[in-house]
């Protein structure tokens, strides 16, 4: 077997959160009279962390740099109980990770979610057991695209860059793939459409969870 490892990107690919997260900034931004976005417009903003995810907004309502820590003071406790609201797991996810635990293959967890909101999220939704690690954004690193997150996970798996299955459904993914030097596996059921994800150099596009496996035998 050639890939010992297949790690999955969170938003847009394990999970559809983007309701909950529309919702959670939607009302930091109402807390403090501002502008509110659509569904549409949070896929394109949504990604590269919450950090930026609350500047992209703040950029496209003109408010001010001053604001951005009582924002993301608002986000960080709405979401707590917002991500339980809305957010499910994907069609064919649970019987796709079944699977891939048959075959010995080790699973993980790569995200720019906050590390704490990762965590609780993936044991929210998933059984126990399920993922050998889950990263979320930890103060230690950069977000993706940056490697150096996914180089240490796959020092924990135990397993090298070229046996490694990244999967997502950005941009942001597939060069995160690319820049750390795993085989990048592009899905049509997240946030952004096929053509973003050929641009960025997809080594294989997927429309369901378990076309997965034939990459794996």
């Amino acid at each position: 077997m050639r890939y010992k490892a297949v790690i999955f990107d969170l938003d847009g690919t394990l999970l559809d959160t983007i309701e909950d997260i529309k919702e959670t900034m939607n009302r930091a931004l109402r807390k403090y009279g501002y502008k509110e976005y659509s569904l549409e417009e949070y896929k394109y903003f949504v990604g590269k962390g919450v950090d930026h995810l609350i500047r992209r907004t703040m950029e496209k309502g003109n408010i001010p740099d001053e604001k951005f820590l009582d924002i993301k003071n608002a986000y960080f406790e709405i979401y707590k109980d917002q991500s339980k609201v809305n957010t499910g797991v994907y069609e064919g996810i649970n019987d796709l990770l079944k699977e891939l635990k048959k075959t010995g293959v080790k699973l993980a967890v790569l995200s720019n979610k906050p590390h704490v909101q990762t965590i609780d999220v993936i044991n929210y939704y998933f059984d126990d057991c399920v993922f050998n690690y889950v990263y979320g954004k930890k103060d230690n690193f950069l977000p993706k695209p940056d490697p150096n997150s996914a180089l240490d996970l796959i020092g924990n798996l135990g397993v090298k860059q070229e046996e490694v299955l990244y999967v997502g459904d950005t941009e942001t993914d597939i060069l995160t793939s690319k820049n750390a030097k795993f085989c990048s596996v592009g899905v049509l059921w997240g946030f952004r459409k096929k053509d973003e994800l050929v641009n960025a150099g997809a080594d294989f596009i997927v429309e369901k969870p378990l076309e997965i496996l034939d990459l794996i035998d």
